[in-house]
């Protein structure tokens, strides 16, 4: 976010961000969606917008499809990184100024450690497959952001979500870029969005030390390898997911240097070529 932030300034586009919310919502009933839709394509382009929200299918609510990019990381190492994400004092402390009357957590819940979790059997950290479950701020299935609002994209660890959330990233995605693969990422941004990511891998190796120092918790232990082979035994599609979006971005880069590969082209790309001014949603 603080990258696309600064290229706002560099390349000339509108940099917008969702507001913080009381409760955070990433599946969204329909009017919503139709709301997230008209807000986006309000802006004047071209212009950027970054959300936690599921794919929403602009074109069937009538309004033009924005460049859709995103950017997959490790489902246990995300998942380890959520949960102590939400139990760092300066989360509460920021969460407290916005809304004031937010009742603090219970500090048993803060102090319990992820390992602990997991070994107990807490249900906070059993991953069931097929369960359904969306506390506030559940951000376990990683396919969810990309299979889309529908019901059958909510079941943890399902073959159906995992069908559709491949499906959406082969036609709806410019970019879906891997955390743990931050060279290829900037690589393939700036090569198939170049209005927006031109000089994003200088940029970002330039201002590595500032960009290495947000959001990161100090809070947060280390968990052994033994725990997190546990929780990848309930992770097994999520974590193909992730192969398929790390395989992807690799055959973007391969079909960059080599014009005989084909790779399927996003609606969104067709989208950018249509139009010289474009919206990009993150």
């Amino acid at each position: 976010m603080e990258l696309l932030h600064r290229l706002a300034y560099k390349n000339q586009f509108g940099f917008h961000r969702d507001a913080v919310q009381r409760v955070e919502t990433i599946r969204l009933a329909p009017a919503d969606q139709v709301a997230l839709a008209s807000l986006v394509s309000s802006y004047d382009p071209p212009a950027s917008y970054i959300k936690h929200v599921c794919y929403t299918n602009f074109t069937r609510l009538g309004f033009p499809s924005p460049i859709y990019v995103n950017v997959v990381r490790d489902p246990v190492e995300r998942v380890i990184s959520w949960y102590y994400y939400v139990r760092a004092p300066w989360y509460y402390v920021e969460r407290k100024r916005a809304f004031p009357d937010l009742p603090l957590p219970d500090p048993a819940w803060l102090k319990k450690d992820f390992e602990t979790c997991v070994l107990s059997g807490d249900r906070e950290c059993r991953y069931v497959e097929g369960q359904t479950h969306e506390g506030i701020g559940d951000h376990r299935r990683q396919t969810l952001f990309f299979c889309g609002h529908e019901p059958q994209c909510t079941p943890f660890n399902s073959v159906e979500a995992l069908q559709r959330a491949k499906r959406v990233v082969e036609e709806q995605y410019a970019v879906v870029g891997v955390l743990e693969d931050m060279n290829s990422t900037l690589l393939a941004l700036e090569r198939y969005v170049p209005r927006f990511f031109q000089g994003a891998l200088k940029l970002y190796w330039e201002e590595m030390n500032t960009f290495s120092r947000i959001n990161r918790n100090a809070f947060k232990p280390p968990v052994s390898e033994e725990v997190k082979q546990i929780v990848r035994a309930n992770f097994t599609r999520e974590i193909e997911f992730y192969e398929f979006c790390k395989q992807r971005l690799h055959m973007q880069l391969r079909a960059l240097r080599d014009p005989t590969i084909t790779v399927p082209t996003p609606r969104s790309s067709r989208t950018r070529r249509a139009h010289k001014t474009p919206r990009l949603l993150v």
